[in-house]
């Protein structure tokens, strides 16, 4: 949003945002992500409560946005804040969000700077509630939470953890480092609507690992990044979103639910489990294909004579496969993911589409992983294969990007 026409070769103006401060004791963790909107380059007025003061003062907000702090809708009046800050907005984003701050939200009520803001702006909105456990699963918050999700709000669900006093449960604010990753995908995307709204989604991530002896395992070079992208970008679309993940180091995505796995009977028994209420499944792990007849209970030693031991191997059960051919809910979409490098039989697509054939999946994406390429990078570049016999090619990007190309495909299969 911008306030006219740029000149030529001028540079875009800053994206604006607004950052609600409710009165939670997990105010002073919204230093951090107002931080990082800041330091990446975006325009930020925080609009704090008087609550929220109580935790963190009008000093502190001013001079990390290096803005003035208003709170009331009578400071500086001739401008009319109330509604000016919400209308000239490119997204608004309150973290915390308070239990308070959910219901007055929900119902439309106006007795403040931040919730007029709410009620004047036309852009994406993102809560990100922060509360005791009780408080969360209260019926009066979850009817409000699905109300907001209703008009299009992207309300994070809490993590788990931690909470005031001795108290530990969900209820925690996401890390602020997640709740800005799906500010910068929601300014990326602009104010369409959430097309995944009321829908749940399953994404694997990472490379399974089957054990040999306590200390060494069968695995693969997946680093989790692309599901991990997959997972945060349908959150910033409004899906419900259960993220099952094989040994992955990286933070939990904000809004998603992680189930942490190991080795691949694992990631299948999670992933069915998930999917029998899912609209869609994203198989975007790597499980090992073969798995050690027998596991030793103690280190397998080096042998004096210097010969190496025998391993005999079994194949793992195809999750992919058996959730294409045993559809667990109607109209589900299930996606496979192909790394291919291609060989004497064929090229990466000739696997690809033979893979999907065998398979039975409604979309495929074909990474061509020639000399180790796509693991553990930012990046990625794909086709997407469809049963169809479609196929779109996704050029050079981040991993958000083919995760947005994906799910562009998922909604339209399902309508959304």
């Amino acid at each position: 949003m911008t306030d006219g026409p740029m000149s030529e070769g001028a540079s875009a103006p800053a994206p604006r945002v607004v950052l609600g401060v409710s009165g939670g004791i997990a105010a002073y963790k919204a230093c951090e992500l107002l931080r990082r909107l800041t330091e990446s380059g975006h325009d930020v007025t925080v609009v704090p409560t008087a609550a929220a003061l109580e935790f963190v003062g009008a000093a502190s907000w001013s001079a990390l946005s290096g803005k003035p702090v208003h709170t009331g809708v009578w400071d500086d009046v001739h401008e009319v804040p109330h509604v000016r800050i919400g209308k000239s907005a490119d997204l608004v984003v309150v973290a915390p969000a308070t239990a308070d701050l959910l219901a007055r939200a929900a119902h439309g009520l106006a007795d403040d700077l931040l919730t007029n803001t709410l009620l004047t702006a036309r852009c994406p909105v993102v809560f990100a509630p922060a509360m005791h456990t009780e408080m969360w699963e209260h019926p009066a918050t979850q009817a409000n939470v699905a109300t907001l999700r209703e008009r299009g709000a992207v309300v994070l669900d809490p993590a788990e953890g931690r909470l005031t006093g001795a108290d530990t449960g969900k209820g925690r604010l996401p890390d602020p480092e997640e709740i800005f990753e799906v500010c910068l995908d929601l300014l990326a995307r602009g104010a369409g609507a959430p097309d995944l709204a009321g829908r749940h989604v399953v994404v694997s991530a990472g490379g399974t690992r089957e054990p040999l002896d306590p200390v060494r395992f069968l695995g693969n070079r997946s680093s989790g990044l692309q599901g991990y992208a997959l997972a945060r970008t349908a959150v910033s679309r409004g899906a419900r979103v259960t993220l099952v993940a094989a040994n992955v180091s990286l933070p939990d995505p904000a809004g998603v639910t992680v189930v942490h796995v190991e080795t691949t009977a694992e990631l299948g028994d999670q992933v069915t489990g998930a999917a029998k209420d899912a609209d869609a499944v994203v198989m975007a792990a790597a499980p090992a294909d073969f798995r050690p007849v027998a596991s030793s209970d103690s280190k397998i030693k080096k042998s004096a004579d210097g010969s190496a031991p025998s391993l005999e191997l079994t194949q793992n059960p195809d999750i992919l496969a058996g959730l294409s051919h045993d559809r667990l809910r109607d109209g589900q979409v299930v996606v496979g993911f192909a790394a291919e490098t291609g060989d004497a039989t064929g090229s990466v697509l000739d696997l690809g589409r033979a893979k999907l054939a065998r398979k039975g999946c409604d979309l495929l994406v074909v990474n061509d992983v020639s000399g180790g390429a796509v693991f553990g990078s930012p990046d990625n570049q794909a086709v997407i294969l469809d049963a169809d016999g479609g196929a779109t090619d996704v050029p050079f990007g981040t991993k958000a990007a083919l995760a947005h190309a994906i799910w562009d495909q998922v909604a339209a299969r399902l309508g959304g």
